[in-house]
């Protein structure tokens, strides 16, 4: 990816507001990571500076993933590519977190890491590789 101010992102940019609004507004949505800037496009992640990170909590798998192919966030997806470079490992995982519990970036790069290292895990998995809830 390039830096945000790059004229090569603009659509990207001017869609952050919107797409973060609607995930805020669904019924299903609990929480996201975001910095004083309102996204989370300044948290520090792996400490490449062009490396952006998202995270958001939902009641379910289910409910992250009806919004993520929905409008306005399927645009974005659809897109990603003009934006960002193409990983070698996968880039999102899933995994569950007690009520109340808000991730932190570093928990995220954990679990991501862990996902690359053993796949699928209670630990860590994807949306096409579920696993159930743990006990409360």
């Amino acid at each position: 990816m390039a830096p945000l101010d790059d004229p090569r992102i603009p659509a990207f940019v001017a869609g952050l507001d919107p797409v973060n609004a609607a995930a805020e507004s669904a019924p299903e949505f609990i929480w996201r990571l975001k910095s004083d800037s309102g996204n989370a496009t300044d948290v520090e992640f792996d400490g490449d500076p062009l490396t952006i990170v998202n995270m958001s909590v939902w009641t379910s798998p289910e409910a992250l993933r009806d919004f993520m192919y929905a409008a306005p966030h399927a645009a974005f997806l659809r897109d990603r590519r003009r934006w960002f470079e193409k990983m070698d490992a996968p880039h999102t995982c899933l995994w569950w977190v007690p009520a109340g519990h808000r991730p932190t970036a570093a928990e995220g790069r954990e679990r991501l890491l862990h996902f690359w290292e053993y796949g699928a895990t209670e630990r860590a998995f994807s949306s096409s590789r579920l696993f159930p809830a743990p006990d409360a």
